[in-house]
């Protein structure tokens, strides 16, 4: 069996008066749970209070060490910034989120799904969270074939009466309404409107004079407490998550054989469900310019779309990921299938570890991101010990009127 490189445990960075919890927690993370390498960044009304980065850039214990400017695959964390996307087009008036898709995408109409809304995608209920003809990775990558897939695709259920996570087919699927509304792929959108207005270091396909910044990810496990059981998962879950014919792992295996994340030419495609790549900072930086004002940067939602961003749009048992979860449209809510700071959080995990959200009530904006992948899909431990340090410094610094 392999042994774990030795992590270089150290801390860097800073954190501002009251949030000196999340520094204990973050530093636990690699002394406990088996860190490589992350960063957190947390904003608060717009400024940074937290900013911290320990370990190695890559997985594998390479020499080069975590920077403040590191960033990595964050997975489906990215389908937060593609949300994005879709709610500027409509708050400029360009893209009603109330038209059928096919209003805009006219071979989308196909196979009864023509009574599919915009906000249906947003939500998870458009109906398609699987293919029957799976994509290589470069069929993937290419806008033209992966559209013309799901455009062919007969719905699982009538779109917009139930819901399920679509974890590869958001991203094309969003994707092609950016297309087809502006004639630009996504990621130049999100280069253009949200990366740059943000100041916000977030790419939807890395371009490659920012490659050298990216780190390698590679799959870890938490170390064995002796004498813990180890935790099981309910037999439904566990069957929903290994059965090859199961639609979960349809949804999730879209992509065959997986893609080899750490490979340029993938990190340099556009798959607005999977494979952005950001720094800690540039992932926080972006949901606090959703929020409002966020330092050397603009605000990109009005105060009608960030609520329509939170409002609940889908809830209860999800037919793809196999337990109950809460979406508004584009964001994941505070909820069992993903904790965030308050009931009034909204955000979106990647799964294995990356994790970005907002919160307006207390001002928090959130980014962590980490070179060891898990298992898990929605509430990475790590990443859970952060966002309880951020919400015992949040309550410690109002009761302390800081």
């Amino acid at each position: 069996m392999p042994v774990a490189p030795t992590v270089d445990t150290a801390v860097n960075g800073t954190t501002a008066p009251g949030f000196e919890g999340v520094r204990t927690a973050f530093a636990r993370n690699f002394e406990e749970a088996g860190e490589r390498g992350a960063g957190v960044v947390v904003y608060r009304d717009g400024r940074e209070v937290v900013n911290l980065y320990a370990g190695t850039r890559d997985v594998d214990g390479g020499a080069a060490m975590w920077g403040p400017g590191t960033a990595q695959i964050l997975r489906s964390a990215t389908k937060g910034v593609a949300a994005a996307a879709l709610l500027l087009l409509h708050q400029r008036g360009e893209l009603d989120l109330n038209a059928p898709v096919g209003a805009y995408w006219p071979e989308f109409k196909a196979r009864g799904k023509g009574n599919a809304l915009v906000r249906d995608v947003l939500a998870h209920r458009a109906g398609v969270p699987a293919l029957d003809r799976l994509l290589t990775p470069a069929e993937a990558a290419d806008h033209d074939v992966a559209a013309a897939a799901v455009a062919a695709q007969a719905p699982f259920w009538e779109p917009g009466t139930d819901h399920g996570y679509h974890a590869q087919t958001y991203g094309w699927l969003t994707g092609e309404l950016v297309r087809r509304v502006t004639g630009r792929s996504l990621g130049e959108f999100v280069a253009d409107e949200i990366a740059v207005p943000a100041r916000a270091d977030v790419w939807i396909g890395l371009p490659a004079a920012e490659a050298h910044r990216a780190g390698r990810v590679g799959p870890t496990e938490a170390p064995a407490v002796p004498g813990a059981p180890r935790a099981r998962p309910k037999r439904a879950l566990a069957e929903a998550y290994t059965n090859p014919e199961s639609l979960t792992r349809r949804a999730f295996d879209s992509i065959t054989p997986s893609p080899d994340e750490n490979d340029p030419a993938y990190r340099a495609a556009e798959l607005p469900g999977s494979n952005g790549i950001g720094t800690a900072d540039g992932l926080a930086r972006f949901y606090a310019s959703l929020i409002g004002e966020v330092a050397d940067g603009q605000r990109l939602f009005t105060p009608e779309t960030l609520r329509l961003a939170r409002t609940e749009a889908s809830s209860g048992p999800d037919r793809v990921l196999a337990v109950p979860s809460r979406f508004g449209l584009g964001y994941m809510l505070h909820g069992i299938a993903s904790p965030l700071l308050t009931p009034d959080s909204f955000g979106h995990p990647g799964r294995g570890g990356a994790l970005g959200f907002a919160d307006p009530e207390t001002g928090i904006a959130f980014g962590y991101v980490t070179n060891g992948m898990r298992q898990g899909v929605t509430a990475d431990p790590r990443a859970q010990a952060l966002v309880r340090a951020v919400r015992e410094a949040v309550a410690g610094t109002r009761d302390s009127g800081a």
